[in-house]
């Protein structure tokens, strides 16, 4: 493993603690993402990881070397690191050249601006060299943020928040070449963001984090499609959740009838279904193991339909593709169309 985080634990001020005893590794050529709400403690983790910030307790280690644990503290210049900032933090006197050559403190001084011009190549940004970040966009500045981290050819880069300052069309593209970037460049990253469609289309593995605390780790797939939690089922984008006495091992009864579970349990448990694992049908005849429902609310987006529909006094949602059609207080028919996940740790 490229790095490893140990029980790495921080309080500010004698309360809580922001980070509480979490532990994840990152591997060689691997986008690792800390996801989570506002003040979870993902960008404290980063900053610990980097050296800005000392841990209470635990230990950091990159390429098996510690670098940070409750006796040693290496400096965050000295831990081949590069950091992407949220506000970038380009020296505002300086050209996109001079920001990227700054950092270069390793090679001789005639060629570090030779190599910096070679990286701004590299992020697409050659032909804006002379240019201040005040003449830049976002989207450029942030492209001249990451070819400076990445200049120094560090093992692992932190990128905090980086693509929050973008409007939403640029954003994703400027994402898709980041991701890019960082790929060819062979190195890691470590992404914290609070987007769930960000961590889901840029990651690898992604760690969900919540009051101080990792609640998954997994694959963008695993844990969208298997939470462990109901906060991780529900922070990774709408679902729906229900209770239910298991009566046949894999089977729960809800008000949408009897569900297939992903998995054999007993007893009372809580599970999730994603809208898009349930589809609405107009009656006819039978219901043949579907639930009668009225639609209480409909959005439309264009490429698809969210229904809001009430079955057996319960709300559910449902999503659709533009072709599925039904108007407030049409009558359906729900049909799940995957088994509905247990959550094991509800």
């Amino acid at each position: 493993m490229l790095l490893e985080v140990e029980n790495i634990k921080k309080s500010f001020e004698k309360g809580n603690p922001v980070v509480n005893n979490i532990s994840f590794s990152v591997g060689e050529n691997e986008i690792f993402a800390l996801l989570g709400p506002s003040g979870c403690g993902k960008t404290t983790t980063l900053r610990i990881i980097s050296g800005f910030e000392s841990s209470d307790n635990g230990t950091v280690k990159l390429e098996d070397k510690v670098i940070s644990s409750d006796s040693i503290h290496t400096a965050p210049q000295k831990r081949g690191i590069g950091f992407v900032f949220q506000d970038y933090a380009l020296f505002p006197h300086m050209s996109a050249l001079d920001n990227v050559a700054f950092g270069l403190t390793d090679l001789p001084k005639f060629k570090r601006k030779v190599f910096a011009e070679e990286v701004l190549c590299r992020t697409g940004m050659g032909d804006y060299k002379h240019r201040s970040p005040a003449e830049l966009s976002g989207g450029q500045q942030q492209r001249v943020a990451l070819a400076r981290a990445i200049a120094p050819e560090p093992k692992l880069v932190l990128l905090d928040e980086p693509f929050s300052n973008l409007d939403a069309m640029l954003r994703d593209a400027t994402r898709k070449e980041v991701r890019s970037i960082i790929k060819k460049a062979g190195m890691s990253a470590i992404l914290v963001t609070h987007d769930q469609e960000e961590a889901l289309s840029f990651a690898d593995r992604i760690a969900v984090m919540n009051d101080g605390k990792i609640e998954q780790i997994g694959t963008p797939e695993e844990v969208y499609y298997k939470p462990k939690t109901k906060f991780v089922a529900q922070f990774l984008g709408r679902t729906n959740l229900f209770e239910g006495d298991v009566n046949n091992i894999d089977r729960i009864e809800t008000n949408l009838g009897s569900l297939q579970l992903n998995c054999k349990a007993k007893g009372r448990v809580t599970c999730s279904i994603r809208p898009e694992h349930l589809t609405i049908e107009r009656p006819n005849g039978e219901a043949n193991g579907c639930s009668r429902g009225g639609v209480i609310a409909r959005e439309f987006k264009g490429h698809d339909i969210t229904y809001h529909v009430e079955c057996g006094g319960e709300r559910y949602i449902v999503h659709t593709d533009n072709r599925v059609l039904f108007e407030t207080d049409d009558e359906v028919l729900v049909r799940p169309l995957e088994p509905a996940v247990v959550l094991t740790n509800p």
